[in-house]
């Protein structure tokens, strides 16, 4: 006989049920087109280059994070957690860990665009594959620290996934807070943006813009935004009355970001577009559109 577990306090069947589908659908559709971008990398010898490096380091945390999403849609179906308070543990530093990847991964790819279009300068494999180690060792350190016990992981409102526990707001979340938001968020959303901005000028007097420049700060910020506000909103008031399922609002859009990104740096690069074309199709396209650095 199954057993019908009670319903998250503060939520409906049908907004449980509505969490859980959109949770599902964004895990299946990111996961998808990532999983295509990381295949078509494996099997198109034209997009293995330094600069699609960093591009697949995007794909592979996009990955993490749909996963994440998959397990906590599973969850929400059944009603409750049931993987138990490690499981909620591992939950939780493994979609930190994949958010925070995806992020630096995103300031790197502005990193390198800057360089390519700006100073002219070639990214070499060493370079590439140092910046990729650096910024998964990087996240891999800020989401070990709740588990030490600067921060922490709780569940989210809905009970049904876990992450970062802004519910206390006492010093220990405060600071850790302030810390990860500045190394996390506010240095890659910088580098992103004057990265971007002196690509702007670069294609403004030429008068060939080569990809829309203002869209992957304006994905960063869209997407990662409402989080961070609900976060620091904790931080200097009591989140906890505000309803549980408004608070369930900013995680469900940040796991928007693998599908966003995969039209962000694959399918919207030129050149990895035409890779994944050649995967599907075999047809290859002509050399010009090949050109290893095109984005």
């Amino acid at each position: 006989m199954v057993t019908s577990h009670p319903l998250p306090e503060g939520f409906t069947e049908i907004e449980v049920f509505a969490i859980g589908t959109a949770l599902l659908v964004e895990a299946l559709l990111g996961f998808c087109l990532n999983g295509l971008t990381i295949i078509s990398f494996r099997k198109i010898k034209e997009l293995r280059t330094p600069s699609n490096l960093l591009v697949l380091s995007i794909a592979l945390a996009d990955c993490g994070i749909c996963i994440n999403a998959f397990i906590a849609a599973f969850s929400s179906f059944l009603r409750y957690w049931p993987y138990g308070s490690e499981g909620c543990q591992i939950h939780g530093f493994q979609g930190f860990l994949t958010a925070l990847a995806s992020i630096s991964s995103s300031a790197a790819v502005a990193w390198d665009r800057y360089h390519h279009y700006c100073t002219r300068s070639k990214l070499q494999w060493s370079t590439a594959i140092s910046m990729m180690v650096f910024t998964w060792l990087f996240a891999a350190f800020w989401a070990t620290m709740p588990l030490l016990g600067w921060g922490e992981y709780d569940y989210e409102p809905l009970r049904t996934c876990c992450t970062l526990d802004y519910s206390k707001g006492d010093r220990n979340y405060i600071t850790f807070l302030f810390a990860l938001s500045i190394f996390n968020f506010m240095i890659p959303g910088f580098i992103m943006m004057t990265a971007y901005q002196s690509i702007h000028q670069k294609f403004k007097k030429s008068g060939h813009y080569k990809f829309n420049t203002g869209l992957p700060l304006k994905t960063l910020v869209i997407c990662w935004g409402p989080y961070c506000l609900l976060c620091f909103y904790a931080a200097v008031e009591n989140v906890m009355f505000i309803s549980p399922k408004y608070r369930m609002i900013p995680a469900i859009i940040a796991k928007t970001v693998p599908t966003v990104d995969s039209f962000v740096y694959a399918l919207g690069n030129e050149n990895y577009r035409g890779g994944i074309w050649h995967f599907l199709t075999g047809q290859k396209i002509e050399k010009a559109e090949v050109d290893n650095k095109t984005k």
